[in-house]
């Protein structure tokens, strides 16, 4: 894949751009392509009625071990057991509590449309000036996400079609790989879809397994044409970033994520876990499902951790 420059981002960004597609003050993006014939249509997948699971633990076993990432892992602490619990009047039962901190990028999570721009504006040209500020966002927060995300999954499972355990790092997946993908699970794209993208590396990692996760493999800036012509409503992967880290030598560091989010308000999800999924797809050979994620309620906030589950 060539790189890409800055001013072809731009270019590319206004050919593929959402803006006022679903009129001037839309918060949602993409989300917009599920309709309610799309939920009801990803409902008609559940044929066995059994459920996937698709998170990391929220714990301190997470990506984030140096301080200069930015980001923190997960902190669990017990707030009562034991000898905590009150006396007097509840002296007849015990009680537990806890506390969990935690960034909402530090763990499975979405990133909300607040959460990049370029140039100065994010998506539907809102400025950022006005629309993050040090009380959150005002403009394209997860809020707008808080009734769920609802729609057909489909697993595109690359390392089991090329034959191996995981992706390599740096691995460059582009748009005739996801045509290659979605013939090999026997599938066609449609309008609304949530892709659930394996690559086997973190989850693999957080199982004990030897996985290089620098150069994170994914998507190239490619995809993002391949995306917007398949009205696909949002992209969701094993990794840390969906595309591939470090691919574009010379030009932006994720050009993927400036078209999709800020351009094409393109929902992503990042730090799935699709292992268990990927296995029972590959022993019933079905790859689609009900996809089933909702962030928490957080005004003003721009990302969210999740708990997202696969129906089938």
């Amino acid at each position: 894949m060539p790189p890409i420059d800055m001013e072809g981002v731009r270019a590319l960004g206004r050919e593929l751009s959402n803006w006022g597609r679903w009129g001037d003050d839309d918060q949602r993006g993409t989300l917009n392509l599920i309709t309610p014939a799309r939920v009801s249509a990803a409902a008609a997948t559940v044929r066995r009625g059994v459920t996937f699971g698709l998170s990391v633990p929220a714990d301190d076993n997470g990506p984030y071990a140096s301080p200069g990432s930015g980001r923190f892992n997960p902190i669990h602490t017990m707030t009562r057991y034991r000898g905590d619990n009150p006396r007097g009047e509840f002296a007849d039962f015990g009680s537990s509590e806890d506390m969990l901190i935690l960034g909402t990028h530090s763990s499975t999570h979405f990133d909300a449309l607040a959460h990049l721009w370029y140039d100065d504006l994010l998506y539907n040209g809102h400025h950022h000036d006005t629309a993050v500020t040090a009380w959150g966002a005002e403009r394209c927060s997860i809020q707008n996400l808080a009734a769920g995300v609802v729609s057909r999954g489909v697993l595109l499972d690359f390392p089991r079609r090329l034959g191996v355990p995981y992706l390599e790092p740096g691995t460059q997946i582009g748009p005739a790989d996801l045509d290659a993908a979605f013939d090999a699970a026997g599938l066609r794209p449609r309008s609304g879809d949530v892709l659930l993208l394996r690559t086997g590396t973190y989850p693999r990692k957080r199982r004990g397994a030897d996985v290089d996760l620098g150069g994170s493999p994914g998507l190239t800036w490619e995809c993002a044409r391949w995306i917007r012509d398949h009205e696909i409503a949002a992209v969701c992967a094993d990794n840390f970033a969906v595309e591939a880290l470090g691919a574009n030598a010379g030009g932006p560091m994720i050009p993927f994520h400036m078209l999709a989010i800020r351009d094409m308000g393109l929902l992503l999800g990042e730090l799935f876990d699709f292992e268990l999924l990927a296995e029972d797809c590959a022993e019933d050979g079905v790859h689609e499902c009900m996809f089933v994620a909702s962030p928490l309620n957080v005004p003003g906030g721009v990302g969210s951790p999740l708990n997202p589950v696969a129906i089938k």
